[in-house]
C-alpha cells in the first residue's frame, strides 16, 4: 500500500489483511502512532488506552490467523463516545466527576461491535449529558477542530471528539449519538460521514440517557462505504458487511429522485454553504439523478411546536434529578441554562407538542414516499472559534443555528446521513444532509453510496485537515 494502511477505505483495509498485506497489530501501532502525533494538540479522547488496544490487536491478530473470521472490523480501531458503556473504561458523560460503575456495562450497540472483533481505543469527549451541540466541553478541554490551524475552532457537538478522532487517524469509526443531531454535526463540521439511524431501531441500553424518545446511537465514518459496513455489524440481521455493500451499490445515480425544498433549511446560509450543496448536487444530477422540487413545511412546523420547550431537556431533567441532582451545580452553565428552560415547562404543553410533532411525522413521511431523499446543507454556518462563543448569548445563537437543520430530522422521526461535499468560504468543510423516511436506512445508505460514487469521499474532495496533514 503506497497511502498508509490506516488512511485506506475500511473494505481495503480488511482485505489486505486477509491477503497477508498486512497485519493487524503493525494496524494498530500506526493508530497510536497517529495519536501520538496529534493527541495533544487536537484533544479528541477523555480516556485513551493505547496499551490495551495493542494487547487486544495481538489477540484478534491470532484469531484471524487460527481461521477465525468475524468479519470486515476485525482488528480495526474504533472510538466510543463517553457516554457509553466500555468495559475496563469510566464513563465521565462531560461531568467533572466519573459516574457509578453501572455505567461501564456495555450495551448491545457495543456487543455487536465486540462481536465484530473491533478494537476499541479510547473514548472520546463528550459535551456534558449530551446536551450542546456546538461542541464545548466546559468541565474538560474542548475538542479543536483539525481544519482551522490559526484558532481553535469548535469541532461540533454533542459528540464532540468523534469526528476528530477520525481526522486524527486514532480510529476508522468513531461510534456518538444523535439527539438532535449530535452525530451530524460533528460529523459535518470535521469532514466526516455520519448517519442518524430512527428512533428505536438501536437499543439504547448501555448509554447514559437524555431523551429516552429522540437519542439514537449512530456511526461517523471517513466514507458512506465506511458507514455501510458499520451499519450492518450493528443492525441485527445484516451480519456479512460485504453482501450487504454489494446489494446497496446496484444504485446508481441514475436510479436516484432527490428531493428539494426552500423553505427552513436554506435560509442564511454563512458564504459557500449552499453554493457547496448546491455544486454537489448539480453533480450528480449530470449523472442522471433526478431534482425534485417539493415542500416541506413540517421542518419548520415541528421546530415551532417544539423547541420552545426543550423537550430533550425535559427528558434529561428527569433522569439527571433522578439519579443526579447533586451535579447540578457543577454543570457547564450552558448547559444548565438549557435544562433550566426544560424545568418550566408544564406537562401539558409537552404533551400537547409531542403529540403534534408525532402527526407532523406522518406528514413527512408521506411526502418523502416520492422521492429517495431530502436533500439540504447538514450545518448552515461556519464552525465558530471558541472565543466567538465565550458568552451566554453567542453560545445560545450558534446551538440555535447548528442545529437548525438537524434537530427538526429527529422530531419527525426520520432517518438522516450527513457526507462532506466542499469548504465553505472560511475554509472549512460543509456537509449535504439526505434525509429519508424512518426506518428506510437501508434506501438512505445506498442513495448516499450513488452520491459518493459521482462526488468522491471525503479525502478525495476536501484533502486532508491542515492541522493533520504531517
Amino acid at each position: 500500500m503506497t497511502t498508509p494502511a490506516i488512511d485506506q477505505p475500511i473494505r481495503r483495509i480488511a482485505a489486505a489483511l486477509r491477503d497477508g498485506l498486512l497485519a493487524i497489530p503493525d494496524l494498530m501501532e500506526e493508530a497510536l502512532a497517529r495519536h501520538q502525533r496529534h493527541g495533544a494538540a487536537l484533544n479528541a479522547y477523555k480516556h485513551w488506552d493505547g496499551e490495551r488496544a495493542r494487547v487486544e490487536a495481538q489477540g484478534v491478530a491470532a484469531l484471524l490467523a487460527a481461521g477465525r473470521d468475524a468479519g470486515p472490523l476485525m482488528g480495526l480501531p474504533i472510538s466510543i463516545k463517553d457516554i457509553y458503556g466500555v468495559a475496563g473504561m469510566p464513563t465521565f458523560a462531560g461531568t467533572p466527576r466519573e459516574l457509578p460503575a453501572k455505567w461501564r456495562r456495555e450495551g448491545p450497540v457495543v456487543a455487536a461491535l465486540r462481536s465484530a472483533l473491533a478494537v476499541v481505543t479510547g473514548k472520546t469527549h463528550t459535551v456534558e449529558f449530551a446536551l450542546g451541540a456546538v461542541g464545548l466541553t466546559a468541565n474538560w478541554e474542548s475538542p479543536r477542530n483539525p481544519w482551522d490551524a490559526a484558532a481553535h475552532r469548535v469541532c461540533g457537538g454533542s459528540s464532540a471528539g468523534a469526528g476528530v478522532s477520525l481526522a486524527e487517524g486514532s480510529a476508522v469509526i468513531a461510534m456518538g449519538t444523535d439527539t438532535g443531531g449530535s452525530v451530524r454535526i460533528p460529523a459535518s463540521v470535521t469532514g466526516q460521514v455520519g448517519l442518524k439511524t430512527t428512533a428505536g431501531r438501536w437499543s439504547t441500553q448501555g448509554i447514559v440517557p437524555l431523551s429516552a424518545t429522540f437519542d439514537t446511537p449512530g456511526p461517523l465514518t471517513r466514507s458512506v462505504e465506511d458507514a455501510v459496513l458499520a451499519f450492518a455489524a450493528i443492525d441485527a440481521g445484516h451480519g456479512d458487511g460485504e453482501a450487504l455493500l454489494r446489494r446497496l451499490e446496484t444504485m446508481t445515480a441514475a436510479d436516484l429522485r432527490i428531493g428539494l425544498c426552500d423553505e427552513h433549511f436554506w435560509d442564511n446560509c454563512a458564504p459557500g454553504i449552499a453554493e457547496a450543496v448546491k455544486a454537489a448536487l448539480d453533480e450528480v444530477a449530470a449523472k442522471g439523478a433526478r431534482l425534485v422540487r417539493m415542500t416541506f413545511p413540517e421542518a419548520a412546523e415541528a421546530a415551532r411546536r417544539a423547541l420552545h420547550l426543550q423537550p430533550f431537556g425535559v427528558e434529561g431533567l428527569s433522569f439527571i434529578a433522578e439519579e443526579y441532582s447533586d451535579r447540578m451545580d457543577t454543570m457547564d452553565p450552558n448547559v444548565r441554562a438549557r435544562f433550566e428552560i426544560a424545568r418550566k415547562a408544564s406537562a401539558v404543553d409537552y404533551f400537547t407538542a409531542m403529540r403534534w410533532v408525532r402527526a407532523l411525522g406522518d406528514d413527512a413521511d408521506g411526502r418523502l414516499r416520492r422521492v429517495d431523499v431530502l436533500a439540504t446543507p447538514t450545518v448552515p454556518i461556519t464552525p465558530p472559534t471558541v472565543d466567538e462563543v465565550a458568552t451566554p448569548d453567542s453560545y445560545a445563537e450558534a446551538q440555535r443555528m447548528v442545529t437548525r437543520n438537524t434537530t427538526p430530522i429527529n422530531l419527525l422521526g426520520l432517518c438522516a446521513v450527513t457526507m462532506p461535499v466542499g469548504l465553505d468560504g472560511a475554509g472549512m468543510p460543509v456537509g449535504l444532509q439526505l434525509i429519508a423516511r424512518g426506518g428506510h436506512e437501508e434506501r438512505l445508505l445506498a442513495t448516499a453510496l450513488a452520491c459518493e460514487k459521482v462526488l468522491g469521499d471525503g479525502r478525495m474532495r476536501l484533502g486532508r485537515p491542515p492541522l493533520c496533514a504531517a
